[in-house]
C-alpha cells in the first residue's frame, strides 16, 4: 500500500511538471500606461493565450521591467522576452529602421505606415542588425504624422520656428534643426515635465501621445497639417525565447500579428475621429500652416537630410539608398493595391 501511494505521488508530480514544461510565460516590457500605442501588444497577448488555451501567456509590464531607452538592451540579455522601443531613442543601435523616421516620406495613413515598416523589417540588413541585439522584429507600432502642441502665440511660419525649443527625436529632430529650431530628445514620459518647466516650448507627438502624456493639457494650439514625419517603434522578441517556442506556439504567435495590427488600426481610427472634439473640449486652437510654408519646410529639411542619411549609412556598409528606395516602392505598390 505504501509503495502504491508513493508511485501515485510520483506520477502526480510527473504530470504536474509535464504541465509546467508545456506552459510558456513571457514578460513584455513597454512603458507609460495602456493606450492606443500599446493596443496591438495587448491584443497579441489576448490572442496567443486564447489560441493556446492559456498555455502561452504574456505579462505586459508598463515600466516595471526596464526604462524605455533600455528595452533593446534588456532583450539582448534575455531580461524579458518581448519589448517595444522607438528607433529615435538610440539611432546608433537600430540604424536600419531609422530610414522610416526620415522627414516628409509622404506616408499618408496608418495602413501605409504598417506596409513600409514591415517591408523594412523584413530586409536582410534590418534582420542582421537586430540579430546583434538577439532581437527579432515582430511588428510595428504604426503612428500617424507627428504634429506640434505649444503655448502662447501659434507658430505658423518657418521664421517662427527659429530658436523654438521642441521635443522631437530622430529624423524629426533633424528636420526642426534644419529650420533653426532647437530639438531635444527627452523621452515621451518626460515630455510633460519638460513642457511644464519650460525646457521646451513645443512638443511633437502623435495624437495618442499628446493625450496619454498630458501635453495637450498645457497646449494653446496644435498644428493640424505640419506632418513632418513620424517615429518608428518596433515590437521585438528575444531570438532565444522565440526559437524555444514549440512549433505550434511559434506559428500562433506569428499568425496573430496581422490580427493584432488590424485591432490596433481600428482602435487608433476611433481616436482620430474624436480628435477635433478633444481639441474643442480642451480649448486648443487648431492651426494650419500655409502650403507655401510647408513647401519651404520640405525643401529645407527633406532632401538634405535624406541625402545625408543615405551617405552616412552607405559609409557604414548599410544599403541606405536601397532601403530608401524600398520605402518608396512599397508606398507605390500599396497605393496601387488600394
Amino acid at each position: 500500500m505504501k509503495n502504491l501511494v508513493t508511485k501515485t505521488a510520483v506520477v502526480a508530480l510527473a504530470v504536474a511538471f509535464a504541465g509546467e514544461a508545456i506552459a510558456t510565460e513571457w514578460n513584455v516590457s513597454v512603458w507609460g500606461k495602456r493606450r492606443a500605442f500599446t493596443e496591438h501588444v495587448e491584443k497579441l497577448a489576448e490572442l496567443v493565450s486564447a489560441k493556446t488555451n492559456g498555455e502561452f501567456t504574456m505579462n505586459v509590464s508598463y515600466g516595471g521591467l526596464s526604462k524605455n531607452r533600455e528595452n533593446l538592451d534588456g532583450i539582448s540579455i534575455g531580461a524579458f522576452e518581448m519589448a517595444q522601443f522607438c528607433a529615435g531613442y538610440h539611432p546608433d543601435k537600430n540604424r536600419v529602421v531609422t530610414v522610416l523616421e526620415l522627414p516628409f516620406l509622404g506616408v499618408a495613413n496608418l495602413a501605409e505606415e504598417v506596409a513600409v515598416s514591415h517591408a523594412v523589417y523584413a530586409h536582410p540588413a534590418a534582420v542582421e542588425e537586430m540579430e546583434q541585439w538577439n532581437a527579432r522584429l515582430l511588428m510595428t507600432s504604426p503612428m500617424p504624422q507627428y504634429n506640434l502642441v505649444g503655448t502662447g502665440e501659434p507658430r505658423t511660419k518657418l521664421a517662427d520656428f527659429i530658436g523654438m525649443r521642441v521635443r522631437a527625436t530622430g529624423g524629426l529632430g533633424k528636420a526642426f534643426a534644419a529650420v533653426g529650431s532647437v530639438p531635444t530628445s527627452v523621452t515621451a514620459t518626460e515630455a510633460y515635465q519638460a513642457m511644464e518647466s519650460g525646457v521646451v516650448d513645443t512638443v511633437a507627438f502623435a495624437q495618442h501621445a499628446h493625450l496619454s502624456y498630458g501635453t495637450i493639457n498645457r497646449a494653446d494650439w496644435w498644428t493640424a497639417n505640419l506632418n513632418p514625419g513620424t517615429v518608428n517603434c518596433p515590437v521585438v522578441v528575444n531570438i532565444d525565447a522565440y526559437e524555444a517556442l514549440s512549433d505550434e506556439h511559434r506559428t500562433i504567435l506569428d499568425e496573430s500579428v496581422d490580427e493584432s495590427i488590424v485591432h490596433y488600426l481600428a482602435n487608433y481610427g476611433d481616436l482620430l475621429k474624436r480628435w477635433d472634439t478633444v481639441l474643442d473640449e480642451k480649448g486648443v486652437q487648431k492651426v494650419k500652416i500655409s502650403d507655401t510654408e510647408l513647401a519651404s519646410f520640405r525643401s529645407t529639411a527633406a532632401d538634405p537630410i535624406r541625402a545625408a542619411w543615405i551617405a552616412d549609412m552607405e559609409s557604414q556598409g548599410i544599403p541606405g539608398q536601397e532601403l530608401y528606395d524600398l520605402v518608396m516602392s512599397t508606398l507605390e505598390n500599396t497605393r496601387k493595391g488600394n
